[in-house]
């Protein structure tokens, strides 16, 4: 399983726009996350801030981004989500989210 966390700024007068699409996310989108085999994701805000947690428990991470990035009802979403992001200043070209390195984790494991 691979953990990924995110940041990106909010556009502060479309947040209640933002927190609005958020409360009642499309199952088609919820839909294509889980057959991307994305699991626990949740979006936290902190101001302007947003961030981003979730899991990932499949054997091809870029393949199966592509086919969120490639699935017509993702696309749709995106044209509503889009522009209440603004790009994390160190998002890589054309991505407003900003992938975050783990540095530490604490295992489920007891270690029994």
């Amino acid at each position: 399983m691979k953990r990924i966390a995110q940041i990106a700024r909010l556009v502060p007068e479309r947040r209640e726009e933002y927190l609005t699409l958020h409360r009642e996310v499309w199952p088609g989108v919820e839909a294509a996350l889980r057959a991307a085999h994305i699991s626990n994701y949740s979006i936290f805000i902190q101001d302007d801030m947003l961030f981003a947690y979730y899991e990932y428990h499949g054997d091809d991470f870029d393949a199966d981004l592509a086919t969120i990035k490639a699935d017509p009802e993702s696309q749709r979403w995106w044209t509503f989500t889009d522009p209440c992001q603004e790009p994390w200043p160190q998002s890589p070209t054309g991505s407003r989210w900003l992938d975050l390195p783990e540095i530490w984790h604490l295992s489920d494991e007891s270690g029994a």
